[in-house]
C-alpha cells in the first residue's frame, strides 16, 4: 500500500521538490551536451493591475551567488555570456526590456548587505552598470515598504546538489526590486536556445492523473497557463515549453521519465474544463489544466535538437 504525503507535508513541500526538478533538468542537459543552450533561472515583471500590463514586461537573470566566489565592490561586473545576450536580443525584438543582475555583497553571511547592479542586454551598443533597481523605469514605486519575508519555507528536502544558490539569488532579487516598486513578478524557470526558436521553459514535477474522457494526463495550475499563453501572445520567433519530470509517488519521487511539450501543441489539447481541488506552491488552493500525456514527447537528444 503506498503512503503519500499529508495535505500540509505536500504544501510545506511542493516548493521544494520544484527546486530539485529544475536541479535534474540542468543535469540532464549536461548528460546530452546541452548546457550551453541552456540559461538558468530569471524573473519577469509586470506593471501591475491595470490595463497596460502586458505592455511594460521586463525580464530580469541574476548573477548566482556562491558562497566561495568575491562579491566585493572592487571587483570587476562581469560580462554576461554570448547566448544570453542573443537570447535578450530575442525579446528585445518582441518590447520585452531584459537585465542582467549582479550582486554587491558588504558584509559576509549578511543578506541585508546585498546590493545589485544591472545592465541591459539585447542593445546593438554595449550598456553600463547601473545601480539596481533605481534604473528601472515605468514602474510605480511603493508609498511603504511591505514585509515580502514573512513567509517561511521547508528547505529539507532539497538535495545537496540543488538550486538552492540559484532560488536564493532570484529570491533576493525579487525582494529588492518588490520593495521598491508595484508589480507583479513571475518565475521563468528557464530559457532554451533551439535550432528554430527561443523557448521559455516551465519545468514542474508531476504524478499522472486519470480521466476517463482524457486518459493519462499531467496537471497544470491555471498561472502557469497564462504565463505560457502570454509568451505565445508576443508574436515573433518566441515558443515556449512545459517540461515535466514524471515520478511515481509523492513521497518517494524516483523518476520514471523526462516530457515535454510546446505550448502550441499543449493549448491545442489541454482540457477545455479545468479542475479544481489540487495545491499551489503556496498551500492554496489551484485550477488546473488537464493535458493529455499522450501529447508529450520523450526529453530526448532528438526531440531537443528538433526545437
Amino acid at each position: 500500500m503506498r503512503t503519500y504525503l499529508t495535505d500540509k507535508q505536500q504544501r510545506k513541500s511542493l516548493k521544494a521538490y520544484s527546486l530539485a526538478a529544475k536541479t535534474d533538468f540542468g543535469l540532464l542537459l549536461n548528460e546530452l551536451g546541452l548546457q550551453e543552450r541552456f540559461t538558468p533561472s530569471a524573473l519577469m515583471a509586470f506593471r501591475g493591475w491595470n490595463s497596460k500590463n502586458g505592455w511594460n514586461a521586463t525580464l530580469f537573470f541574476p548573477e548566482i551567488i556562491k558562497p566561495s566566489n568575491d562579491y566585493s565592490s572592487n571587483r570587476q561586473p562581469p560580462n554576461p555570456d554570448y547566448g544570453l545576450h542573443t537570447i535578450c536580443a530575442t525579446f528585445h525584438q518582441i518590447g520585452i526590456q531584459s537585465y542582467f543582475c549582479s550582486p554587491v555583497i558588504g558584509e559576509t553571511d549578511n543578506p541585508d548587505s546585498i546590493q545589485w547592479k544591472a545592465v541591459q542586454l539585447g542593445l546593438p551598443v554595449q550598456q553600463a552598470y547601473q545601480p539596481f533597481p533605481e534604473n528601472i523605469h515605468g514602474f510605480q514605486e511603493r508609498a511603504r515598504r511591505y514585509n515580502f519575508l514573512r513567509y517561511h519555507l521547508d528547505v529539507s528536502s532539497i538535495p545537496q546538489i540543488s538550486s538552492l544558490p540559484e532560488e536564493f539569488s532570484k529570491e533576493h532579487l525579487r525582494v529588492t526590486f518588490q520593495n521598491k516598486f508595484m508589480s507583479e513578478m513571475s518565475d521563468v524557470d528557464g530559457i532554451f536556445w533551439g535550432n528554430q526558436y527561443t523557448y521559455p521553459v516551465e519545468i514542474k514535477e508531476k504524478t499522472v492523473g486519470k480521466d476517463n474522457k482524457v486518459g493519462d494526463f499531467f496537471g497544470l495550475d491555471v498561472g502557469p497557463f497564462v504565463k505560457l499563453a502570454f509568451y505565445a501572445a508576443k508574436r515573433g520567433n518566441l515558443h515556449s515549453v512545459f517540461v515535466v519530470r514524471e515520478i511515481d509517488n509523492p513521497l518517494e519521487r524516483n523518476l520514471l521519465n523526462w516530457w515535454i511539450i510546446t505550448f502550441e501543441q499543449m493549448a491545442q489539447f489541454a482540457s477545455w474544463n479545468p479542475i479544481s481541488g489540487g495545491t499551489n506552491m503556496r498551500g492554496g488552493g489551484s485550477t488546473t489544466i488537464k493535458i493529455p500525456k499522450a501529447e508529450f514527447m520523450p526529453m530526448s537528444l532528438e526531440t531537443l535538437k528538433s526545437l
